[in-house]
């Protein structure tokens, strides 16, 4: 019985279905796997004139259509097997009779086709959690369906460990990075250089190069600064002749700026080193003998002619580094440098309306949570007003009924001066505890003052008086 292909094996024969496409396999050990197959006769290995090659088999063909090996009998034995002796008739018709026909072979999912279906109902997104060696499997497995091809073209599948396990995402492409970019041509000569351009030029050192690549350098500003200003953004100049020092080269200031819709995009050239083993001379060697703190260096750095943009500023979004490449000079990525100017842009000007509308937000909560305290704040003075009425009503109260039992006992009094005296003060007692008695004035609702800050914090709950 033939042994079904692990996860590693089919997504290297969807890779050889696929053509061998370059770049997919960061190591060798595809050819291991390679020669795996083509023992189970999936591939065919070749090695001749020392060039390696694969190609598929019609089983391996079959095997990814079905998931199964190809029967038996569809294929031909290498030798051939000795002829079974005639048999009766009848014993034909007996082994026919028991013999009882196979299902059929149930065509196999792919890891791959299952993790695409589950993405698909669940909208794009799925939480893969658990333990032990079948969940650690989970980046891999992302990985491989990333190089079996069969993610939509205009789709991107993602994978990272989150709080809850390992989360899946299967999201769109963005637009900007399917959106075919014309070409930014380069001058051949500076016949009419931009002023920040010139402003480089008359240095001493241009950015800090050297002369081989000075002229190609400026020659790529001028024409990324063209393409920008074409697309209607300003530029500026910045520490033009300025060689940051190597320990801090990514760090330095900008050597010019390109400002799109209010976002300030600094530009920062640096040449590239060469590395090379250092030889050391026979005065390094008798001083580092000699002394104990020197250093013979490792390596020699010389300046070679490949340059590197790097930028800042903004939100970042297909890269914030761009260098020549031996298949890919920067004339040719220029286009992407520009677009990712005006995407940083596009992006601060996003973020700008989002934060002015969240202010806005902010002011409608605020001013509605401030009116609401007003009616709070009013609610609560006329309860203490209440209260207040009712405390000077329960106090006047006890004010009559004293007055009254003291009416008495001067009623009872002999006539002359004392009684005299004590009627007056009667008199003066009734008259005010009357005046007191909140019963004896018109009841209306009180009139509510204006609420100071102090006086609404309480039922403001986290915001401020003062503002959003």
């Amino acid at each position: 019985m033939e042994r079904q292909v692990n996860e590693r094996q089919l997504s290297v024969l969807q890779w050889v279905e696929a053509g061998c496409p370059a770049g997919v396999w960061e190591t060798n050990s595809y050819k291991t796997t390679c020669q795996a197959l083509h023992n189970r006769g999936l591939v065919t290995v070749s090695r001749k004139s020392g060039q390696w090659s694969v190609t598929l088999t019609s089983a391996g063909q079959h095997y990814l259509a079905h998931g199964t090996y190809p029967p038996r009998g569809s294929s031909p034995r290498k030798t051939q097997a000795a002829a079974p002796r005639p048999q009766s008739t009848r014993a034909q018709a007996t082994q026919a009779a028991l013999r009882k026909p196979s299902p059929p072979s149930q065509p196999r999912v792919t890891l791959t086709e299952q993790l695409l279906q589950e993405l698909a109902k669940a909208d794009g997104r799925i939480v893969k959690s658990g333990s032990g060696p079948d969940f650690e499997k989970w980046p891999s497995r992302v990985a491989a369906a990333r190089r079996s091809g069969r993610i939509p073209e205009a789709k991107e599948l993602y994978g990272n460990w989150c709080r809850g396990g390992y989360e899946i995402k299967l999201i769109d492409i963005p637009a900007w990075r399917l959106a075919v970019l014309a070409p930014v041509p380069v001058p051949s000569r500076l016949t009419r250089p931009h002023t920040v351009v010139r402003a480089m030029q008359n240095e001493r050192q241009p950015l800090g190069l050297t002369k081989p690549v000075q002229g190609r350098a400026l020659r790529l500003i001028q024409a990324l600064i063209t393409a920008t200003e074409d697309e209607g953004h300003t530029c500026s100049a910045g520490q033009t002749g300025f060689a940051p020092p190597s320990h801090r080269r990514r760090r330095a200031n900008p050597h010019f700026t390109i400002t799109a819709q209010d976002q300030t995009v600094g530009f920062l050239v640096l040449q590239e080193q060469d590395r090379a083993d250092h030889v050391a001379t026979e005065k390094e060697l008798a001083d580092a003998k000699k002394h104990s703190w020197v250093r013979i260096p490792r390596f020699d750095y010389t300046p070679s002619e490949r340059l590197r943009f790097i930028i800042s500023g903004g939100q970042p979004h297909r890269a914030s580094e761009w260098a020549d490449t031996p298949g890919r000079p920067l004339e040719e990525q220029l286009a992407e440098i520009a677009q990712e100017v005006t995407l940083r842009g596009e992006a601060a000007e996003r973020r700008r309306r989002d934060e002015a509308e969240a202010a806005r937000q902010k002011r409608i909560r605020w001013e509605a949570a401030m009116e609401q305290a007003r009616i709070r704040y009013a609610e609560a003075y006329r309860v203490r007003h209440l209260e207040s009425q009712e405390a000077a009503w329960r106090h006047a109260t006890r004010l009559i009924e004293y007055v009254s039992t003291v009416r008495t006992r001067v009623e009872a009094m002999p006539p002359g001066q004392t009684r005299i005296e004590a009627e007056a003060w009667i008199s003066w007692a009734a008259s005010t505890v009357e005046r007191l008695d909140p019963l004896h004035t018109p009841l209306r609702l009180p009139d509510v003052p204006e609420p100071r800050a102090d006086d609404l914090k309480p039922f403001l709950a986290h915001w401020s008086p003062y503002g959003p």
